[in-house]
C-alpha cells in the first residue's frame, strides 16, 4: 500500500513542502530511504524501526521504499522521523488512510517512541498555514511556537504511542491553545538592563548620544581610554531601547527558532537582541555560513543590538562583510546549491581605544605610541565602515568628584520613556511604509522627511566643505538630525538640531 504523509523542509527562514511517500510491497526485508538525503535522515530508518516496535505496534516486515520529494531538495535533520513513521503505519493499515488529511508532521523520534524537540517550528507552522493546511504536528516540546501562528491548529505529540492512539480515535489529541498575544501592546516586556544609567557616573555626553541612537536605531562607536565606561554604557544600552512591536517579536523568534536557539520556556521573544561576539569571530560566524548556511551574529542582532568591543582587535576580513548589511539590512549567502537570505537589520555599536597603548589623547597618562603607531592602529578601520556609523563619540576618563558622587543619576526607565515617545513619532511618521525608525531611511525618503530650510541648508554646506563629508555622510547627518527633532518633539529640522548631529562626526586625527 502507498502511503504520503507532508511534511517541511526549512531553507534560511522559507519552508517547502516534503512529500514523505511509503510504499509497503511485497520482497525481502528492506527499508530503503531515496530522496537526497543526509546522515541525520538516512540513520531514520532505525529510530523508526526501534520506535515503532517499542511503541506497541507492528513494523512491517516486507520491503519498505520511503521516497522524499522533490528529489533535488536536500533534505537535512531528523525532523522526518515521525512523518516517515505515520506513513508507514498508514502503509501497513494500522492507521485509517485519511487520518492525517490536511495535515503537516515535524519531529524527530526517541528509541522509545518519545517525540523529541526539532528546529525551525515557527517557520514552518507559518508555510503550512500559507499553504493551506489545517494542522501541524509537532513535538509537545514546540508546541508554544508553533501556537504563535494564527489560523492552524497545532497537535502536541508527545510520543508516537499516544499519536496513534488518538488519530484511531481511543484518546482525544492534545491540541495547543494559541500563545500569540492578542494586542501588539502584550508582546513586548520591559527588558532588564545589565546596568541602570543612573549608576553610570558622569558621561552625560556619552549618556546623550546614546539616547539619540536607541531614539532612531542609529550606529555607534565609542572612542576612549581603558576604563572610561565605553563596555559599561553599551551595557546599558538595552535598558533605554524601545518596545517590540509583535512583527518584529516574530521576525526575531523565527531567526532564533531556525538557528535552534529559542529556549524551551520562551516560545516568543519580547526583548531585543543583545549580541557582544568575541573578537576570534570568524567572517562565517559573523555574517553566517557553513556547508548548510545558518545565521551568523548580524542576523541573531536582527532588530537589536551588535555590541563589538576592542574594535580593531577584530579580523579586517570579518569587519569588512559588515558593510552591506549595514546598508542593505540583509545578508545573501551565496553556495554552489543556491542563494539564502537572511535579515539583519542591526545597531551596531562598538568601542576601541584610541591607540595600541589605550592612552592617546588622555590628560592625565602620556601616551607612549610614536605617530606612525597611532595612525596604523586608527587604520584598522577603514574608511567605508566607519563612514556607515552615524554616531562617533569620545569617552573621555571620569574626575574624582563625580566617581564619588552619592546622587543617583538619571534611571534607564526615564531615558527609556523618551525613547519610546520618539520612536512613537517616527511610527506615525512611516505608517503605511516598511520603514520602522530613521536609520531605516532611504535617499528617497530623506526628501520627504528630513526637509531643511535655508539657515539649515546654509549650515550643511559649510559643514561638509569643512568636514569634507561624502555624500553618505551627509544622508547620516540628516538621518540623525531628524531622531534628535523627534527626541524634542519637533516636527521640522532645526538648526540646533543639525548642529548637535554635526558634533557626532568624526573629527580626531593621529
Amino acid at each position: 500500500m502507498l502511503a504520503k504523509v507532508y511534511s517541511c523542509a526549512i531553507l534560511g527562514l522559507e519552508g517547502h513542502i516534503v512529500e514523505v511517500e511509503v510504499d509497503s510491497g511485497r520482497g525481502l526485508a528492506m527499508f530503503t530511504l531515496v530522496g537526497l538525503p543526509d546522515a541525520a535522515v538516512k540513520e531514520s530508518s532505525e529510530r523508526v524501526r526501534a520506535a515503532i516496535r517499542n511503541s506497541g505496534l507492528h513494523f512491517p516486515t516486507n520491503r519498505i521504499t520511503v521516497n522524499l520529494a522533490p528529489a533535488d531538495l536536500k533534505k537535512i535533520g531528523p525532523s522526518y522521523d515521525l512523518p516517515i513513521a505515520l506513513g508507514l503505519l498508514i502503509a501497513s493499515e494500522q492507521l485509517a488512510p485519511g487520518c492525517l488529511d490536511g495535515a503537516m508532521v515535524m519531529g524527530e523520534l526517541a528509541l522509545d517512541g518519545a517525540v523529541r524537540h526539532v528546529r525551525g517550528v515557527l517557520p514552518a507552522a507559518a508555510f503550512a498555514q500559507a499553504q493551506g493546511f489545517r494542522r501541524i504536528f509537532v513535538p509537545a516540546a514546540d508546541a508554544g511556537e508553533a501556537a504563535l501562528i494564527n489560523g492552524i491548529e497545532v497537535i502536541a505529540v508527545e510520543s508516537l504511542g499516544q499519536l496513534v492512539s488518538g488519530l484511531n480515535g481511543a484518546t482525544p489529541l492534545v491540541v495547543a491553545a494559541p500563545s500569540l498575544p492578542t494586542r501588539p501592546s502584550a508582546a513586548p516586556t520591559a527588558p532588564s538592563p545589565i546596568t541602570d544609567f543612573a549608576e553610570i557616573k558622569g558621561q552625560e555626553t556619552a549618556k546623550r548620544a546614546l539616547e539619540v541612537a536607541a531614539a532612531g536605531g542609529h550606529n555607534v562607536l565609542m572612542i576612549g581610554s581603558p576604563g572610561a565606561g565605553k563596555t559599561l554604557l553599551a551595557r546599558a544600552l538595552p535598558g533605554i531601547l524601545p518596545d517590540l512591536t509583535l512583527e518584529e517579536a516574530l521576525d526575531i523568534t523565527r531567526i532564533y527558532s531556525v538557528a535552534d536557539m529559542l529556549p524551551t520556556d520562551v516560545p516568543l521573544i519580547q526583548q531585543r537582541p543583545f549580541r557582544a561576539p568575541h573578537h576570534t569571530i570568524s567572517h562565517a560566524g559573523m555574517i553566517g555560513g557553513g556547508k548548510l548556511p545558518r545565521p551568523g551574529e548580524v542576523s541573531l542582532a536582527h532588530r537589536g543590538v551588535l555590541f563589538l568591543d576592542e574594535l580593531p582587535e577584530f579580523d579586517a576580513r570579518t569587519l569588512e562583510v559588515l558593510r552591506q548589511p549595514m546598508e542593505d539590512k540583509v545578508v545573501t549567502i551565496a553556495r554552489a546549491s543556491g542563494a539564502l537570505t537572511f535579515p539583519a537589520n542591526f545597531q551596531l555599536v562598538a568601542a576601541m581605544n584610541p591607540c595600541k597603548c589605550g592612552w592617546y589623547g588622555d590628560p592625565i597618562k602620556p601616551c607612549t605610541c610614536t605617530p606612525a603607531q597611532i595612525s596604523a592602529y586608527q587604520k584598522k578601520i577603514s574608511g567605508p565602515l566607519l563612514d556607515r556609523i552615524d554616531i562617533h563619540l569620545e569617552v573621555t576618563r571620569v574626575n574624582f568628584e563625580k566617581l564619588s558622587d552619592l546622587r543617583p543619576g538619571e534611571p534607564s526607565a526615564t531615558i527609556r520613556a523618551r525613547v519610546q515617545a520618539a520612536r512613537d513619532r517616527q511610527a506615525h511618521r512611516f505608517r503605511g511604509t516598511p520603514l520602522t525608525c530613521n536609520a531605516d531611511m532611504s535617499v528617497g525618503d530623506l526628501r520627504r522627511y528630513c526637509e531643511l530650510d535655508e539657515a539649515g541648508r546654509s549650515l550643511m554646506k559649510a559643514a561638509m566643505n569643512q568636514l569634507q563629508m561624502s555624500a553618505r555622510a551627509f544622508h547620516r547627518v540628516l538621518k540623525l538630525a531628524r531622531t534628535i527633532a523627534d527626541l524634542a518633539g519637533s516636527d521640522r529640522i532645526a538648526t540646533v538640531h543639525l548642529a548637535e548631529a554635526l558634533q557626532y562626526r568624526p573629527r580626531r586625527q593621529a
